[in-house]
């Protein structure tokens, strides 16, 4: 008995009537998301009453690129025994430099959790921040801020605009252009003018 996924069960139903002439090969492809040319691979290989050949060749092997068996084990052990405490950054640099095993930190990572062994950093609660309430009337605080664009669109040169802004209304107060880069001087030539 073979086992199938929904997908490859589709894949059997729609190639099964293809064969026998009720689907189209391009309908089949449509169907199936596949092209005309994989569709009729599949026909090919299709046979009556076994589902087998739905199953991808490589079904049941083990990836080239994974990780051996012992080199799991040594992994889990060393973070057992020799490196108990270290977090999941800091063992695989141990584990390349010292103990010479060749892994990534995201792969170590992987066969910690997958053996029940989670990191011993805890991970720092998110910081509180509460907004700051707005003065309560105009004049009491005035923030200043500058940006560099090009304002006038390459028309001609870049501009810096310096500005303040009072904190209670948002209202502007005080603006200028300058062709200087952000400084002390706009900011305050700019404070006289608001003054």
């Amino acid at each position: 008995m073979i086992e199938l996924s929904q997908r490859e069960l589709q894949k059997v139903r729609v190639i099964e009537n293809t064969v026998a002439g009720y689907v189209t090969v391009r309908k089949a492809a449509e169907l199936l998301q596949l092209s005309q040319r994989q569709v009729k691979r599949l026909k090919a290989k299709c046979r009556s009453g076994d589902a087998a050949w739905v199953k991808h060749g490589n079904t049941g092997t083990p990836p080239s690129w994974a990780i051996p068996a012992a080199v799991r084990e040594r992994v889990v052990e060393f973070a057992r025994t020799k490196y108990a405490g270290f977090n999941d950054t800091h063992l695989p640099e141990k584990l390349v430099g010292v103990e010479r095993i060749p892994i990534s930190r995201e792969s170590v990572r992987r066969v910690l959790r997958g053996a029940g062994l989670r990191s011993p950093q805890k991970r720092r609660p998110k910081r509180y921040r509460a907004r700051r309430e707005r003065k309560p009337r105009f004049g009491a605080m005035v923030l200043g801020d500058a940006s560099r664009e090009i304002w006038l669109e390459n028309r001609g040169p870049g501009l810096t605009l310096l500005g303040f802004q009072d904190d209670a209304t948002s209202q502007v107060v005080a603006a200028r252009f300058q062709l200087e880069y952000e400084d002390s001087i706009g900011y305050l030539r700019l404070l006289r003018q608001m003054v």
